[in-house]
């Protein structure tokens, strides 16, 4: 007999719904502040904490892509289906995502293993200014 505990059902709910079409749309990323200014404007009554919850429950899923911004707080989006990187604008956010690179991942093998760590993984976000501001700012 199966335990109903053990294998969570992803409830559909009107406030996970809107998330989703909200985020089928945005390229950007964004903190879950925004969503829910967002949301509101559309005229979606949903709490900030029903925000923060579904944006976990949608990150651990792999539906939603994450960063955690130089502040801190973490900021989604549509994901890709493969492992990758982000090169992050300090000042616009503009967000380029970088495939996997055969020289970051031996980096971080050579790394774990040296510490005796096994099993492990890594997210990597490189922070900077792109082109177009670095062009503003000269």
């Amino acid at each position: 007999m199966s335990n109903p505990a053990a294998s969570p059902v992803k409830r559909t709910t009107r406030q996970r719904v809107a998330i989703n079409d909200l985020f089928d749309g945005e390229r950007a990323f964004l903190t879950a502040q925004q969503v829910h200014e967002e949301l509101r404007e559309r005229g979606v009554k949903v709490g900030l904490a029903t925000v923060y919850r579904n944006l976990q429950a949608m990150s651990e899923e792999g539906e939603l892509d994450t960063i955690r911004a130089e502040d801190g707080e973490m900021a989604y989006r549509r994901c890709s289906s493969s492992h990758h990187h982000h090169l992050v604008c300090r000042q616009c956010g503009k967000v380029v995502e970088i495939g996997q690179d055969q020289m970051i991942e031996s980096w971080a093998s050579a790394v774990a293993a040296r510490h005796g760590f096994s099993e492990t993984g890594h997210e990597l976000e490189l922070f900077g200014l792109c082109a177009e501001c670095s062009r503003e700012n000269s």
